[in-house]
């Protein structure tokens, strides 16, 4: 059974590699993640020496510069801060954001999903009902009331689309986890006595662990859309550059000719939203068996 995993992951991860327009698109996600680390460095770096950081320091005398090699590539907003590291900063609060709130939503998906289908009966109905009823509330209603009762800020953001994103991996793994729970491994585990819970972790969740990875690259893309909605509203994230807040700023300028720092936002999140979606994609077609059914 391992080795049979072990060569459908490899043969998905062949498959992706031989797609020109998926190789590109991974490349772009590996520059997101080397400039999401860099501005962690620098970030990381001001904060130990206490010092204003340099993309937060006002310059009036260089405000509303254009784009200008190799002084400011990106230009300058309204108050002479340098573009390219403020959208440096919003990669690196995007990342994190997306990172963060999988880490949060996606194992409460994967336990309340698998139990659900496993054990079925009263468990599967306290799951459906719960998601249901989260289901039921509009969902960016749900996450910027959770963000007001905790406050504003990055925490704020984190819970907020964290605790309100697991249900559509939770209503997957629970359809699939219940096709498996009679399934010969399975039935062959539990006649020599293993308990549930190693039957389920250990047996069924790699089986289905494919639907773990469709969602968390379908899912980056839309927590970082989700997060820049709520900065730009002026609930998600204070006092740093995040896009949101850039986009924000950026529209008020646009009627003067002021268009470097919108664009550089907008092109920004535009290719990474893209790369993510068209790699999901790809995955969804590379390890879904019904996929692969299809198309043999």
């Amino acid at each position: 059974m391992e080795e049979r995993g072990q060569s459908e992951w490899r043969e998905a991860w062949r498959e992706l590699c031989r797609r020109r327009m998926i190789r590109g698109c991974l490349w772009i996600i590996a520059a997101f993640l080397l400039v999401a680390l860099y501005g962690e460095i620098v970030y990381r770096y001001y904060q130990v020496t206490d010092r204003v950081p340099s993309y937060q320091q006002v310059n009036l005398a260089e405000r509303y510069l254009p784009p200008s090699f190799p002084q400011h590539p990106f230009g300058t907003d309204n108050l002479g801060r340098d573009v390219l590291q403020r959208t440096v900063q919003g990669a690196r609060i995007a990342f994190m954001v997306g990172v963060v709130t999988s880490l949060i939503a996606i194992p409460i998906g994967v336990l309340l999903g698998c139990i659900s289908g496993y054990f079925g009966r009263r468990v599967d109905d306290a799951v459906v009902w719960l998601y249901s009823t989260i289901e039921s509330i509009p969902g960016l209603l749900f996450i910027l009331a959770i963000a007001m009762v905790v406050g504003k800020g990055m925490l704020g953001v984190y819970l907020g689309i964290g605790l309100t994103t697991w249900v559509g991996l939770c209503r997957l793994l629970r359809g699939e986890v219940m096709k498996h729970r009679e399934r010969a491994y399975v039935l062959a585990a539990r006649s020599l006595g293993y308990s549930s819970w190693r039957i389920i972790f250990r047996h069924i969740l790699p089986n289905v662990f494919h639907i773990v990875i469709i969602t968390f690259s379908i899912r980056f893309p839309a927590a970082i859309g989700t997060e820049v909605f709520m900065s730009f509203l002026g609930i998600g994230v204070q006092g740093e550059p995040s896009w949101g807040i850039m986009i924000s700023n950026a529209r008020l300028r646009l009627w003067q000719g002021m268009w470097w720092e919108m664009t550089a936002v907008t092109v920004a999140i535009l290719v990474v939203v893209l790369a993510f979606n068209l790699v999901g994609d790809a995955l969804r077609d590379a390890l879904d068996p019904r996929s692969r059914a299809r198309e043999s």
